[in-house]
């Protein structure tokens, strides 16, 4: 039953007497049509309202607010023109039951559980202060996506994106083209060995390779080379060998080493924590030239554990390494530092439990005390 409300000579309010009916009985177009309302906002004219049915569905518009007025879910504002009462302004009763019901993400809701979701995730989780600046929606849709990156360099893994999408959501496409450009922009996705298309191995030395179409004249290049890791997967033996390979993480680095080389020395690029492809690559590549590593990485904790699992390359080919630019005195030479932060710290603690080179353990003492890590930028 209706409750008419009579507000001035030409205004009334009619609403019904009882409370919101559920909406399973409404067709799938009357549905469709609900939404779009209710995404407009709770408080409108109804001229607008029907203009949002399109031309054609005007009576489509006027039988979904008969059955809203109705089950209780309006308050009809009338007005009284040309002998009749019209149609004036609808407000929606029960909105947060209504967009609910039309599963329709209530904006307070999306951000509560948005706050809950980020509380839980561990503080170590990539990309963390990127998601914080996103709309909570948004957040919510992109948070598997840092935490996939987290397991994906847990499990050591690389490859290109299109791996990295079936790793994070089963299916190679899983990932949209904005959601890929977020991630562009939010951190270098080499770095966490992901490639757009093949993987490059990028080094300079005084080797030749043999493969089965040729020989590949390394020291042919005027700076560095890039290889892909199919390509040295093919080489069969190499002539002439460096007399140590120096590995330098920071690719700008890495450049500058490169192009200022000694001739009988080997420079690769170390891409971060070494993903897999590169393991296999530069395993195969000490196999045809054997020589002893100098490897330099930022004079942090990450960096140590980096120089650690390729320094597990040569000792697993019985061949020496030692940590170059990575001790106290070039930390304490750097023209900036930083503060440790929770990763850092927790990272320090495992490491200490750890057999480690001399310079590292010292080095790692030495920050831990002062709170204080540096980038390899700064150094080379």
């Amino acid at each position: 039953m209706l409750r008419i409300t009579p507000q001035s000579k030409t205004r009334r309010l009619r609403v019904s007497g009882q409370p919101p009916r559920g909406l399973d009985s409404l067709p799938a177009d009357w549905r469709q049509l609900l939404k779009r309302w209710v995404k407009r906002g709770g408080d409108s004219r109804w001229e607008t309202l029907k203009g949002d049915a399109g031309v054609g569905r005007q009576n489509l518009a006027q039988a979904l607010l008969d059955w809203l007025l109705d089950n209780g879910w309006i308050r009809l504002s009338e007005k009284f023109e040309r002998a009749e009462w019209w149609p004036y302004r609808v407000q929606f009763q029960e909105p947060a039951a209504l967009r609910a019901a039309l599963g329709i993400a209530d904006a307070e809701a999306t951000a509560a559980n948005w706050h809950s979701q980020r509380d839980a995730l561990p503080p170590d989780t990539p990309l963390l202060d990127t998601l914080d600046a996103l709309p909570p929606k948004t957040a919510l849709a992109r948070a598997d996506l840092a935490s996939a990156l987290a397991r994906w360099q847990g499990e050591q893994c690389s490859g290109t994106q299109r791996d990295f999408a079936l790793f994070a959501r089963g299916a190679t496409k899983a990932i949209t083209s904005a959601e890929w450009a977020w991630l562009g922009e939010a951190t270098d996705l080499g770095e966490w060995g992901i490639e757009r298309h093949t993987p490059l191995l990028l080094i300079a030395a005084p080797v030749t390779l043999q493969l089965p179409q040729g020989a590949l004249d390394l020291a042919a290049c005027t700076d560095f080379c890039a290889l892909t890791p199919a390509t040295l997967a093919a080489a069969t033996s190499a002539d002439g060998a460096p007399a140590h390979w120096q590995l330098v993480e920071n690719r700008t680095s890495f450049e500058r080493v490169a192009r200022i080389r000694a001739a009988d020395a080997g420079v690769i690029w170390l891409p971060g924590f070494p993903p897999g492809w590169w393991r296999e690559t530069v395993a195969h590549l000490l196999a045809l030239a054997p020589a002893p590593a100098a490897i330099a990485c930022d004079p942090d904790p990450a960096g140590v554990t980096i120089a650690l699992q390729a320094g597990a390359l040569w000792q697993a080919a019985g061949l020496d390494w030692q940590p170059w630019q990575m001790d106290i005195a070039t930390l304490q030479s750097l023209p900036s530092r930083s503060l440790l932060n929770a990763w850092d710290q927790t990272r320090i603690a495992q490491l200490a439990q750890s057999a480690l080179p001399d310079s590292l353990s010292a080095l790692l003492a030495y920050m831990r005390e002062h709170n204080v890590k540096g980038e390899q930028e700064g150094i080379l």
